[in-house]
């Protein structure tokens, strides 16, 4: 008889004025019920004034089925006007969003979601691949290629081609699901027709096109002379380069005969260096490409027009007891400065640093001051007097550092704050490590080494030390370079 038509604080309310309406439709009907009644009994048409009443219910029971459908409550609901209960959904895509941005992945989430189902494991990030490899001269090759890997969901990012007299060398930049390991990779490249398959793991830096990345190695180069061993390294990827000198000091053999245009010989290039000697790049485990070979010989015709060059900028630093000193790059042009620094200095210095006999070592001035071999660093007084050198020198894959201060100005903070500034020159030029080599008793040179606070390995032999330093751990090149500045005119 009541109808709950809604809540409130979560307890049903009832409608009075509603009550009162069917209260009385109720008393009236009793009494039209009695006055019928009465009718019936007392009068002469009994029957048919029953029969009329009969009717008058029906139409009556009629009209309040057509009011009540018309003008009816709603059903109740479940709601009863309490909070609803707060539903947790997790934001950004799911696990199962294909990278283009669909959103088809995170309905499907919420389905297996309501449905109680458990989700499916994170997917492992997509990895960078950086491929070479040998196809056939022949129409359609490169698509059966191209098929196969997508068949792998392998996306190529860039592609590169390389003629060759009896086929072609593709080399690719591709983005593969985590779970695709590399040698399932080659297998497939195998099956569609591809050989003589290199591969190894690229980053974001190999995203730039090749013209857009060989135009910033030859800007490098145009800044710095020391540059070009780097940007060969990173122009023809892995790969050990050496610089030979026109004449091999101390053994009297004749210089390498090289042609002005350079010799390829599979793996093995050699340019004529622009000073006379040869520069040698090698990599035992992939052939060079004429591409190669003729992009490595015009960075280096770029460097031999350009001439000796360097940065010409200097750091102002002052010392702990108040001196100014200026720290800049050094080049052959400070060859006789380097030279009276020598001879300013004791001979146990000259031995700790050269490891031979004092009297050889300004025949070592002149490759140490190339910028062809490295950078080198010079500590200036006040007065224009060097007082300390310090070299970054290209070894083949390694990278060597080497100090050497005057004696009256050791003992002073100068030879680790070269140290530093060589190795943010490592880090910056992507060295992975840097050694020196000194002898067991060169406490000093032990104490620098120390005090980068990078990992360090120790080995020792007949008294000679060589103390390796891992630049993983090394703080941004920006951060060590400027430890100790004063001011930079």
């Amino acid at each position: 008889m009541f109808d709950v038509t809604r809540a409130k604080h979560g307890r049903p309310v009832h409608h009075w004025r509603r009550d009162l309406v069917e209260l009385a439709a109720l008393f009236t009907a009793v009494a039209v019920a009695d006055v019928v009644a009465n009718l019936v009994g007392h009068g002469p048409g009994g029957p048919a004034l029953l029969a009329i009443s009969a009717l008058a219910l029906i139409a009556t029971a009629g009209f309040h089925t057509w009011w009540s459908r018309r003008h009816g409550h709603a059903p109740p609901t479940s709601d009863t006007g309490a909070r609803p209960v707060a539903t947790t959904r997790r934001t950004g895509p799911s696990v199962s969003e294909p990278l283009s941005g669909s959103t088809s992945g995170y309905s499907s989430q919420s389905q297996s979601e309501q449905s109680g189902a458990t989700p499916d494991a994170v997917a492992e990030p997509a990895a960078l691949w950086r491929m070479r490899t040998t196809v056939q001269d022949a129409p359609g090759s490169l698509a059966v290629l191209c098929t196969a890997l997508a068949g792998r969901q392998v996306d190529i990012l860039s592609l590169q081609t390389h003629p060759l007299a009896e086929g072609t060398v593709d080399e690719f930049l591709l983005r593969a699901p985590g779970e695709v390991a590399a040698s399932e990779i080659t297998r497939v490249v195998s099956s569609a027709g591809g050989s003589s398959t290199w591969i190894e793991r690229a980053d974001a830096h190999d995203l730039v096109d090749a013209p857009t990345r060989v135009l910033g190695l030859a800007t490098r180069t145009a800044l710095d002379a020391a540059e070009l061993p780097l940007a060969l390294r990173q122009l023809l990827g892995r790969c050990t380069i050496r610089s030979l000198p026109a004449t091999t000091a101390g053994k009297g053999r004749e210089p390498e005969s090289v042609p002005v245009e350079g010799a390829l010989e599979d793996t093995v290039m050699r340019l004529r260096a622009p000073e006379g000697g040869v520069i040698t790049v090698e990599r035992p485990y992939l052939p060079f490409t004429p591409t190669e070979f003729a992009r490595a010989r015009a960075l280096v015709e770029l460097d031999a027009r350009l001439g000796p060059r360097i940065p010409r900028s200097q750091d102002v630093l002052t010392l702990p007891e108040g001196n100014a000193i200026t720290v800049r790059r050094a080049d052959t042009g400070d060859l006789d400065a380097a030279r009276e620094m020598h001879e300013r200095c004791s001979a146990r210095t000259l031995g700790m640093r050269y490891h031979g006999p004092v009297g050889d070592a300004d025949r070592y001035l002149d490759h140490l001051l190339s910028p062809r071999f490295g950078r080198t660093l010079a500590v200036q007084t006040a007065s224009g007097r060097i007082v300390g050198l310090g070299h970054l020198l290209w070894d083949g894959d390694e990278t060597e550092v080497a100090l050497l201060v005057e004696d009256d100005w050791q003992r002073r903070g100068i030879g680790s704050e070269l140290l530093r500034r060589l190795v943010a020159m490592a880090v910056e030029a992507g060295c992975e490590s840097v050694y020196a080599v000194t002898q067991a008793s060169n406490t000093g040179m032990v104490a620098a080494m120390r005090g980068l606070e990078l990992p360090l390995d120790y080995q020792i032999e007949e008294g000679t030390l060589v103390v390796t330093a891992r630049l993983e751990a090394a703080v941004s090149s920006a951060e060590v370079t400027e430890f100790g500045r004063a001011e930079a005119p």
